[in-house]
């Protein structure tokens, strides 16, 4: 049974009403409208999280209200419709279809309406089939084969190719997808994007692609509301560092109005990180250890939310150039990664876990979890000597092909992730402890910019919190994820190709039957813990924390963050 997303949330909000947390300051502005402070880690640096720095920088805990679609993830990660925006059916035939219908009001904060337009730039941004887009991932896209509309429709017809029915077709096209199609055309200097992308008008598409992938970029400053309309039921009013992102309500909006009339999301290079010790906040929602001392209140380092609901994984993603070309040294560095202790002293004490296709909340992977990596739970330090031994040729007698015991030479380890995060600062200290007698040197290239495109340039390894990306992350369905693992994908940062992982990866994400699924499951693990492209580590701790005096809110597990029902936050009293 499919529940309708107004009724979905208030059944939840009724649920919440009684929900607080102890510990708590109360933290309301004094001045002006009455304004709800939600404190995240995203770096809220693109209106568009559908890119590959858009998904890193976890883009989606701002915008999932801003550029609603025909569905958002639930506080499970689970896919709920969105009607507000439209419906979408499945047609009966011989090709797998779908029928997308807008509302006829559905309008954007300039007056635009929403329609076709929207929805086949969204398609062709992220299908992989046009050249120019820099999506996150082509997860579900890939595998339509057709859009079927005219400029200005209010319905498409969506197609999929023969036997590529995407088991999580549901969310595609969901919120944060469809961005302003009539904004990227007016960048572009064109009339519409349709006509250029029907006919592969390639120097058209290059210059609508070119406005997709950067045209949307937020830093702070004046925010031009043109550029950046909006089609939910928050708008954006400012940006600036010490004010943070203020959102307002979008008086073009057409469904139930927000309950609280602004809210500021402080973002990572704002004051975030100064408020979280005091408590000045209403709403937090970050990665545990983003400060020294935690956030005020904390029930500890995973915060209230308990690690086995994770839905994003931690892992070290490797890259498959440079120091890491040779899969015996991924291997080496995953030998001496002390996985076990890095489980119990950063991650709350969650276990190991050892999968990289599901996540600890996955029915399917309880059973899993302790069929792999246990050759990696703890430091193996004389292995990985010898696999960099093999590796780089050191220690052979150059005559006698010899192996000898001098010792092994050093190699460099670059390791990044998002500065300032004193967690993961202690967890690359605690790496380089136990990698050092392997005669691995990790080196510590934290920066508050990098970016995905650093890993194989300026950095070995970087630290992610699944899903490539460095915030809240996952979904209930491993489907999009599991694509980190396909070669060719952009959300593959590793760059390692693996056929037999490919292929398994495709047939997961068309495969319904849970014993297939486990089966496909097991395929990719095996090859995975083979070739190396990543070490998993533990289930993402978050802290999801509000205040009392906020009501109607549901920590989110996936990674559109708390933020996922906003417009439903309340101040009580």
């Amino acid at each position: 049974m499919i529940v309708r997303r107004r009724e979905f949330v208030r059944v939840l909000s009724l649920l919440v009403g009684v929900v607080s947390v102890a510990g708590l300051l109360t933290a309301c502005g004094d001045d002006g409208p009455p304004t709800i402070d939600y404190v995240v880690d995203a770096r809220i640096s693109t209106y568009n999280a559908n890119t590959v720095g858009g998904n890193a920088d976890g883009v989606l805990m701002a915008t999932t209200r801003l550029l609603p679609g025909f569905s958002l993830l639930g506080p499970a990660g689970q896919v709920i419709p969105d009607r507000d925006i439209g419906t979408v059916t499945q047609v009966p035939g011989r090709s797998p279809t779908l029928r997308y219908e807008f509302r006829p009001e559905a309008t954007f904060s300039d007056g635009v309406a929403l329609d076709c337009d929207d929805l086949l730039l969204a398609w062709a941004a992220m299908s992989g089939r046009m050249p120019g887009f820099t999506p996150a991932t082509t997860a579900g896209y890939r595998d339509i084969e057709s859009v079927d509309c005219a400029a200005g429709d209010k319905s498409a017809t969506v197609t999929f190719a023969p036997g590529r029915e995407y088991r999580n077709w549901l969310s595609l096209f969901g919120a944060g997808t469809l961005m302003p199609a009539h904004v990227v055309a007016r960048v572009a200097g064109l009339s519409d994007v349709i006509d250029p992308i029907r006919a592969m008008d390639r120097a058209a598409v290059g210059r609508i692609a070119d406005a997709w992938n950067t045209d949307f970029d937020l830093g702070f400053g004046p925010v031009d509301h043109a550029h950046y309309p909006a089609s939910g039921p928050y708008r954006i009013d400012r940006y600036s560092r010490s004010g943070g992102l203020v959102l307002v309500p979008n008086d073009k909006w057409w469904g139930d109005k927000p309950e609280t009339s602004r809210i500021v999301v402080w973002g990572r290079g704002t004051d975030a990180t100064r408020r979280l010790p005091d408590g000045r906040f209403d709403v937090v929602d970050v990665t545990a250890g983003l400060v020294d001392g935690d956030v005020a209140g904390s029930a500890g380092p995973a915060g209230p939310a308990s690690p086995a609901r994770a839905l994003g994984v931690e892992e070290l993603v490797l890259a498959g150039r440079g120091v890491f070309g040779d899969v015996r040294m991924r291997r080496a560095f995953a030998s001496c990664v002390p996985r076990a202790d890095l489980a119990r002293d950063f991650g709350g004490g969650a276990q190991v876990w050892n999968l990289r296709v599901l996540s600890p909340a996955d029915n399917l992977a309880g059973q899993m979890n302790t069929e792999f990596g246990q050759a990696y739970q703890r430091p193996d330090i004389e292995r990985a000597r010898g696999l960099v031994r093999a590796a780089t040729g050191q220690g052979e007698d150059s005559a006698t092909g010899d192996t000898t015991t001098s010792a092994v030479a050093t190699r460099t380890v670059r390791i990044g992730y998002v500065a300032p995060t004193p967690r993961w600062q202690q967890m690359t200290a605690a790496i380089a402890a136990s990698c050092r007698g392997a005669g691995l040197a990790v080196e510590d290239v934290s920066s508050p910019d990098i970016g995905p495109d650093a890993l194989g340039r300026d950095a070995d390894v970087l630290i992610v919190a699944g899903g490539a990306s460095f915030a809240a992350a996952g979904a209930a369905d491993p489907s999009r994820d599991a694509y980190a693992l396909r070669g060719g994908d952009p959300l593959n940062l590793s760059g390692i190709r693996e056929p037999m992982v490919s292929r398994g990866v495709d047939q997961l994400a068309t495969t319904v039957s849970a014993p297939d699924r486990l089966r496909l499951a097991r395929s990719i693990e095996n090859a995975t813990w083979s070739t190396m492209p990543s070490v998993p580590l533990f289930a993402a701790p978050r802290v999801r924390q509000w205040k009392d005096r906020v009501g109607n809110v549901v920590a989110g597990m996936g990674r559109d963050g708390t933020g996922w029902n906003m417009d439903r936050w309340t101040i009580r009293g």
